[in-house]
């Protein structure tokens, strides 16, 4: 492998390396040395720029909870404008893409990397789900604001079971994105709070 290959943003293109042996092999195949097979670089890069490989997993994770959390103040914005079925249908299919699948399986796949995160991130939950649930909590707490649910509607129970049940219907990882599965099952689940 070629050393003194400049890299531009390496970080991105590290992480955009290690999410196409997640998607394409799952976490038992990613290592330092296929993301940096993957990105095209010399092992020694990735040292350079993390602690070790489980800090760049970290930073990796971390930095997917970002794109979450920027995501769900543009979402809770977004109150009002259509209907809330649809909203969240959306916004779940976005949560559980293959990428996110195979993070969520990464965490649960390696424990030094759950104690990492759990010591940046402290709180219950499965990292990166738990954000999703958070986002999706904010913005049904905008369209409750509205008047588009209930006053009594417990937003974090709706939210998780959303986030949980969309997990089930989502972790074969395979792709497919069924609306004729998804949609059903949000409106099962908000139809009672919807005014």
């Amino acid at each position: 492998m070629p050393t003194g290959v400049h890299l531009r943003d390496v970080r991105t293109q590290l992480f955009d390396a290690a999410e196409r042996v997640l998607l394409r092999s799952g976490p038992s195949a990613l290592t330092s040395r296929a993301v940096t097979d993957e990105a095209g670089c010399a092992k020694g890069v990735l040292h350079k720029h993390f602690t070790d490989f489980d800090g760049f997993l970290t930073e990796l994770v971390l930095d997917r909870i970002a794109h979450v959390e920027a995501r769900s103040d543009s979402l809770a914005a977004a109150a009002g404008t259509a209907p809330v079925i649809d909203t969240v249908c959306s916004a779940l299919t976005d949560v559980f893409s293959s990428v996110a699948l195979s993070i969520v399986a990464l965490i649960t796949f390696r424990d030094d990397l759950r104690s990492r995160l759990r010591a940046a991130r402290p709180g219950p939950g499965v990292p990166l789900a738990t954000d999703a649930a958070r986002m999706l909590a904010h913005y049904l707490t905008a369209e409750r604001t509205l008047g588009h649910l209930s006053p009594s509607a417990d937003v974090d129970t709706l939210a998780a079971t959303l986030v949980g049940t969309g997990h089930l219907l989502f972790a074969d990882r395979s792709g497919d994105r069924d609306p004729d599965t998804l949609r059903p099952m949000v409106a099962s689940v908000l139809s009672p709070v919807l005014t």
